[in-house]
């Protein structure tokens, strides 16, 4: 019995070869449009969808497979006695293979992003073939993906059908291919009526894969690198210039060091290691900040990531080259320091051109069997909207520097505490179960140099036993949220020691 194909594709790619090997093992071909033209100038036998449905493409092509000559064929059960008879009754025949991809609607609406343009590249008749061939994959195979043609081709060729197995990951495929276009049409107009919802009943998100990564955290984890699509911007827009493929935790890291960068206007760098700064400095230059951020704490900073501003000149590869660095991001390169940079082999070097550009888009958590989702977006602080709490009015060279450490606060792991002073970070803790503990681990980290410096907490003070640590290690203001029932306990510590205090009644947790 003579098997039938129908054909009809945006994408063509490979189609051609594609519909000859079909003829070549008996199929009859049926298509559409520029389909249907593109065979027919290849010389493929080929018959138009209006000669077997009997009725002429409608309404400027809108109308074109939508009939039952089409869909009586693709959803018939060829198990069901019923079935058969009732096609056969009205003279339709079987259709066994289903190759459609659909109208390239993203592709339609960047190049013109009209409301009008976009309704004409929803496709409909497409969506429908697809998802009927899917529903009947006991019987129709559906091939929505042109890197899957020969797959096919080959199942035929030894078997004379498609085998199963195949069968049943096309359907699959299929179904993604429809659900990701509808989710495609679904953001673009909730985009251009204005419909976001930054917390919706439903929460959908398209991503596309970037790479597969050699493993995740740890080498006996499988793991890949994901784009959201319809997001401009991001980790996924940064030109990679050099160096290894990035890793998993590459990755994270670069991620924290381009966020906490991108939250300061003058000259600033930042080292990384595991998602916490080492070290963090404004400058008048950004050789001057790489030098001041980077001897912070050396031991942590090796292997770290380093995370610059401002394009990176030659002074300042000529330091990141005395130590081993794993990645490198910012703005540009001079082309002296690119060269320089690229002499070490495996370093990372990334470029991220729109450096201050962060996609809009809500932050969120993976648990088991859920998600978290939260407003990504922290208000910057204004330092004349600060609480002054303590006898002691700061300076404004401590004001300055408080604003500093609340902004590198904000990017360290909770429980966290930032010293600084002369907007260099002189201590950093972080990630610990207990509020003091953090502030003695920055103050050992500090090596001595924090004497005088500023400290930020990223949430009130639950005892005031680290306002103790922090006079012990020479702290002379205190920045944090404020707000905890023994808020009276700590101020009067801070008034013991002299210290100025202020609350931001904002908290910035980061777990």
């Amino acid at each position: 019995m003579t098997k039938r194909a129908l054909i009809s594709v945006s994408d063509k790619t490979g189609v051609v070869d594609l519909a000859r090997r079909l003829v070549t093992l008996g199929f009859d071909i049926i298509s559409t449009g520029g389909t249907f033209k593109a065979l027919k100038d290849a010389k493929v036998p080929v018959t138009r969808v209006e000669d077997v449905t009997g009725f002429p493409e409608m309404l400027d092509g809108r109308i074109k497979t939508l009939h039952p000559a089409v869909h009586g064929g693709i959803l018939a059960r060829r198990d069901r006695r019923d079935h058969m008879n009732a096609i056969s009754a009205l003279d339709i025949t079987p259709i066994d293979l289903v190759i459609v991809n659909l109208y390239p609607f993203e592709a339609a609406v960047e190049k013109d992003p009209s409301l009008e343009n976009a309704v004409e590249n929803i496709d409909i008749g497409g969506p429908s073939m697809v998802r009927a061939a899917a529903k009947n994959s006991d019987a129709v195979t559906v091939v929505v993906d042109p890197g899957r043609y020969d797959q096919v081709i080959e199942s035929y060729e030894r078997y004379n059908e498609v085998q199963m197995p195949l069968r049943r990951e096309l359907m699959v495929e299929a179904f993604a291919h429809t659900a990701w276009y509808d989710a495609a049409i679904d953001q673009f107009f909730r985009n251009i009526y204005g419909l976001k919802d930054p917390l919706p009943k439903r929460f959908l998100q398209r991503y596309e894969k970037v790479q597969d990564l050699r493993y995740g955290e740890n080498k006996e984890q499988r793991a890949a690198y994901y784009r959201i699509m319809g997001v401009k911007g991001g980790m996924p827009s940064a030109n990679v210039l050099h160096g290894k493929e990035l890793s998993f935790n590459n990755i994270l890291d670069l991620e924290d060091t381009w966020a906490l960068l991108r939250d300061f206007e003058a000259p600033a760098a930042a080292v990384i290691k595991h998602t916490n700064p080492c070290g963090v400095a404004i400058r008048g230059s950004i050789s001057e900040a790489y030098k001041d951020a980077h001897s912070v704490d050396p031991k942590s900073a090796f292997g770290g990531v380093v995370g610059l501003n401002r394009t990176v000149d030659i002074a300042t590869a000529q330091q990141i080259n005395e130590t081993f660095k794993e990645c490198v991001i910012a703005p540009g390169y001079d082309k002296d320091a690119l060269e320089m940079l690229k002499k070490k082999a495996n370093i990372r070097l990334l470029e991220m051109v729109d450096f201050y550009h962060r996609p809009e888009e809500m932050e969120f958590k993976k648990v088991a069997g859920g998600l978290l989702l939260e407003d990504g977006i922290v208000a910057p602080l204004k330092i004349e909207e600060l609480k002054v709490v303590t006898k002691k009015q700061p300076a404004t060279e401590e004001l300055k520097d408080m604003q500093f450490a609340w902004t590198v606060v904000r990017h360290v792991k909770s429980n966290a505490i930032v010293f600084a002073k002369n907007l260099r970070t002189t201590g950093i803790g972080a990630g610990q179960m207990s509020r003091v503990d953090s502030v003695d681990i920055a103050m050992r980290k500090s090596g001595g140099e924090c004497n005088g410096s500023v400290m930020a907490s990223d949430a009130f003070f639950p005892f005031r036993d680290a306002i103790d640590v922090a006079a012990q290690a020479g702290i002379t203001a205190i920045i944090h949220p404020g707000g905890s029932i023994r808020d009276k306990e700590v101020i009067d510590a801070a008034d013991q020691y002299g210290m100025a205090m202020v609350f931001t009644g904002i908290r910035c947790f980061k777990h």
